[in-house]
């Protein structure tokens, strides 16, 4: 594995929690998504194309029946970026003697 680097794009809280939510699935609804970080689909629309363009998502749009259904998923670059921004962030906190776990 590469040395931990801390990632400014995937640090803002809100694309964090995306990119944390996304790393632990396959593909994820727009909904669940908007759902389960708490934004509204403005919000959620924006962060999504601001992770899109730096190569962390892939976007799946089509339709389930008549209705138009988003999905996201982590692409291997968002993913590798996920888990160094992961591994600095524990190196950081570590360097105070407390634990990530909370142990």
């Amino acid at each position: 594995m590469s040395r931990a680097r801390f990632d400014e794009l995937i640090h803002a809280p809100t694309r964090l929690s995306i990119v944390s939510l996304l790393a632990a699935v396959e593909w994820a609804d727009f909904k669940f998504i908007r759902d389960e970080v708490g934004l509204s689909d403005s919000a959620l629309s924006k962060q999504l194309t601001t992770l899109e363009q730096a190569g962390y998502l892939e976007i799946r749009k089509g339709f389930v029946g008549k209705r138009p259904r988003t999905s996201a998923r982590l692409t291997r670059t968002g993913r590798a970026a996920f888990e160094l921004h992961v591994a600095a962030l524990q190196e950081i906190v570590a360097r105070s003697g407390a634990s990530v776990l909370g142990r």
